[in-house]
């Protein structure tokens, strides 16, 4: 068969040329048209539901959102891991499924049982699934810049930007963060309230009553048709302050005598800073699960120029974070490995045929089975990634293997004169014919190696399995081209010349292989005992060589991760975030900006608490660095950050920070879940825990949650005293969240944009927990009252946050590893923690993370 090929490649020798011309064609093509990211996709089938619980407790977030929804999403097929984190008004539940699970069947089934329980939860849930992404989706960031104030640059965000970049092709959604989202706010009076005899909840229902523009149908006039409209809806402040609240005999009571009105802002759950200068507005473009990253990052960068003459005067667009980039460089690294690789193989070929026209029938075939296997990587949707485009590069040298066979056969048999009257074609059929099977079993061995790593499974498959498909691709390419192209460019190419003389290397090399060979055979005994002394040693060597899952690629920026006190306010956080940025921005001049965030994004993807940032360190070219070293780099970061009391500081990058959390829900080299149901307990345990990680060489930074140091304000509400003042226990919890997160009420429309209307009191003014205690209000039955004539206000400890997996209760210790192998410093660390840490009955520890 393989001869027939070679036969029929030769009689057809034009239209291999042309074949070949045409396939080099299609190859550059699908290279310019294949999908090109950094990494290849690792992301497991995964569906997020994000919802926000307005003034809840991480407890009652657990019991009354997160627990029933979990209980509905057990036994969905195909489901591997359920996980959630209930903090402060932020339910987060994760829910992994097997490889290979469509995504879309996926949401359907969480869709179908997350609508079966959201009418059980409590009317203030907002939110739902996750737009459809991976934890490696974030593709571009960028901050607002100019004079205006940040409510005005967070509506420029929420309603110019934001919607324009969500209908470019790819883009999942658009995250908004900083910032004021701007409100109608009605602030009570509660003295005039009392006067009044009105409640908060009496002025909710009267602005959602009078906030409404209708249409009442059609009447006939002569030959018309007029169609009747009536509008009642709220456009102004002094709308709403104008709404009435109560009317009695002609008297009116309007909003604005028993409130102000006046323009707000929602409860924010998390803010942006920026080089120690203050906040800023930050937005981040998410793309669509399996989305092209570079045409993805073209349509933003072209929308945004698009919609720049339309910015307020003064506000420009800055871009700190470009997926593009980090896709340069990792591509163009291979890029420019494969044409190194290249250059040297035609060198080698030079040196060893000593024919230029020999070498460059070899050499041709480097290119061409590029482009075939280009090809073949479009064809199957395989993405153009660090790994198969090393792949590629791998295979360069093996590529030749092939053509060199074939042709120095067929140099060989042109200049034998038994065979000149055979003629020309007929030769290169022959010689190309007895070396077809060498070539081809050869090609197939070296394929077969790489085989085993498309029987990966999981993280290691999908990392892998590129490297190897791209390898089998490009050498099944080679083997194609060996017997076809390469003998029909031999045929134009070669000349029939009179004997074959070795080049000079070869001549110079063969005699001194002759007598090391000789040598050999003359002590086969000593040869034996070397190669077995070579097999343990490497065998040796490979149990005492450090262990990690794959080397870290350097990404180009930092991101630098602060904890503080569980129990901050976000103001005093921002002053932190600050107090630290202007610090390593004076000092560490390698550092050329810094976006810092703290607390939740706007849908809820990332999920932080008030004392968590996460600043994004852009770094200057590394040659104008003083330390070309970026572990010494951020060893100077690290020492500024460290004057900070109360400050905790962990360092990572984009994509490796994404990459362990969507492994394990953590951000660690190594995360270690403490399973438990006691909440003190696990707090107790994970602090031991995270003590004996910092005695441990190799430990940067070694970190939990403690996870009972927040305080509450805990109103006990004392059921017969409020039912002998008239107030059922939801209606006073309702009177508290309007005083102190408030109420929705309704919206303004203008246009696009949405302003909500928000009834909140003044509960969130009160400085002590007495002032709290001493607020005045009115019962539904008219009585007067405070909070302490039917509660008892204590302040008391409670959890930061709640995480589950599968259904139950456990704690993260997270570790960052420097300096040491992954593999080993796990080793280490799980013998000294057993010898350690008594774990009581009824817990237990997972190990976890990259070293996996």
């Amino acid at each position: 068969m393989l001869r027939a090929l070679v036969e029929k490649a030769l009689s057809l020798r034009l239209a291999v040329l042309a074949i070949a011309v045409i396939l080099a064609g299609v190859g550059a093509l699908s290279f310019a048209r294949l999908p090109i990211d950094a990494f290849p996709d690792i992301s497991s089938t995964q569906v997020k539901i994000i919802l926000r619980a307005p003034g809840m407790t991480p407890e009652e977030v657990e019991s009354r959102v997160i627990t029933p929804i979990e209980m509905e999403m057990l036994g969905i097929p195909d489901q591997t891991v359920l996980r959630s984190v209930a903090k402060y008004a932020i339910a987060d539940i994760t829910i992994d499924f097997a490889d290979g699970t469509d995504i879309y069947w996926a949401r359907q089934q969480v869709g179908e049982r997350l609508n079966a329980v959201m009418a059980g939860l409590p009317s203030t849930i907002e939110g739902g699934m996750a737009p459809i992404s991976t934890p490696l989706s974030d593709m571009y960031m960028f901050t607002l810049e100019g004079p205006q104030s940040l409510a005005e640059k967070r509506r420029v965000l929420d309603w110019v930007i934001r919607p324009a970049l969500r209908t470019v092709p790819g883009v999942a959604d658009v995250n908004a963060l900083g910032g004021f989202v701007e409100t109608f706010e009605v602030a009570p009076d509660n003295a005039a309230l009392a006067a009044a005899g009105l409640s908060t909840a009496d002025i909710a229902a009267a602005v959602d009553s009078g906030n409404r523009n209708d249409g009442a149908g059609r009447l006939t006039s002569g030959e018309e048709a007029l169609i009747v409209r009536s509008t009642g809806a709220i456009r102004t402040l002094d709308d709403l302050a104008n709404t009435v609240v109560r009317s009695d005999g002609g008297a009116v009571i309007r909003l604005g005598d028993v409130a102000e009105v006046r323009s707000g802002s929602l409860t924010r759950y998390g803010a942006v800073t920026m080089n120690g200068e203050g906040e800023a507005v930050e937005g981040l473009v998410i793309g669509l699960r399996g989305a092209d990253a570079s045409q993805v990052v073209g349509g933003v960068e072209a929308r945004l120029e698009e919609i720049r003459p339309s910015l307020p005067e003064g506000m420009s667009v800055e871009v700190f974070y470009n997926r593009s980039d980090l896709i340069e460089r990792a591509v163009g690294t291979v890029e420019e490995a494969l044409l190194e690789a290249t250059i040297l193989v035609v060198l080698l070929l030079l040196l060893f045929l000593g024919d230029i026209r020999a070498s460059v029938i070899v050499a041709l075939a480097l290119p061409m089975a590029a482009l075939l296997t280009f090809i073949f990587m479009r064809a199957i949707g395989l993405t153009a990634s660090l790994m198969s485009l090393g792949g590629l590069a791998i295979a360069v040298g093996m590529l030749v293997d092939g053509a060199v066979v074939v042709v120095e056969n067929v140099v060989e048999r042109l200049a034998d004169p038994k065979h000149a009257k055979a003629g020309k074609a007929r030769n290169i059929l022959v010689a190309s014919a007895e070396v077809a099977k060498p070539v081809a079993s050869g090609l197939a061995i070296i394929a077969v190696v790489f085989l085993p790593l498309l029987t990966l499974e999981g993280l290691e498959g999908k990392l892998f399995s590129p490297v190897a498909l791209t390898i089998v691709l490009a050498l099944l390419s080679a083997l194609l081209l060996s017997l076809t192209l390469v003998p029909v460019v031999a045929y134009y190419l070669l000349k029939v010349k009179e004997g074959h003389h070795e080049p000079w290397l070869m001549r110079k090399l063969a005699p001194r292989y002759h007598a090391l060979l000789g040598g050999a055979f003359a002590r086969k005994k000593l040869v034996y005992g070397i190669a077995g002394a070579s097999l343990l040693v490497t065998v040796g060597a490979y149990t005492l060589t450090g262990k990690t899952f794959l080397p870290t690629m350097d990404e180009g920026s930092i991101v630098m991760q602060l904890a503080k006190l569980p129990s901050v306010s976000l103001d005093h956080s921002l002053d932190g975030d600050v107090a630290v940025e202007q610090a390593i921005m004076d000092e560490v001049p390698e550092v050329q900006a810094i976006i810092a965030r703290v607390g939740s994004d706007e849908i809820g993807l990332d999920p932080m608490g008030l004392n968590e940032s996460d600043a994004f360190l852009q770094l200057a070219p590394r040659e104008e660095w003083r330390v070309a070293d970026k572990q010494w780099l951020v060893d100077q970061i690290r020492a500024v950050t460290a004057r900070f009391p109360g400050i905790e500081a962990s360092f990572t990058q984009p994509i490796e920070m994404r990459t362990s959390e969507m492994l394990t829900g953590a951000r660690g080299d190594l995360a270690i879940k403490l399973y438990g149901p006691d909440l003190a307990e696990l707090s107790r345990l994970s602090g031991e825990i995270q003590a004996r990680l910092e005695t441990i060489e190799g430990t940067s930074e070694a970190m939990t949650v403690a996870n009972d140091t927040v305080d509450y304000l805990q109103l006990d509400i004392d059921r017969v005293s409020a039912g002998r003042l008239g107030m059922p226990v939801t209606d006073l919890q309702d009177m508290l969240r309007a005083q102190v997160e408030g109420v929705r009420a309704g919206v303004v429309a203008d246009g696009n944009r949405r302003v909500p209307i928000v009834v909140r009191g003044e509960g969130r003014m009160a400085d002590t927990p007495q002032a709290f205690a001493d607020m005045v209000y009115q019962s539904p039955s008219g009585q007067l009252l405070r909070a302490s004539d039917v509660a008892d206000i204590n302040l008391v400890e409670g959890p930061v946050k709640l995480e589950h997996e599968n259904g139950s209760r456990f704690a993260l210790v997270q570790a960052f590893v420097t300096g040491r192998d992954l593999v080993g410093y796990v080793e280490e660390a799980q013998a000294d923690i057993a010898a350690n840490v008594q774990l009581p009955p009824g817990y237990r520890l997972e190990w976890g993370g990259q070293f996996e």
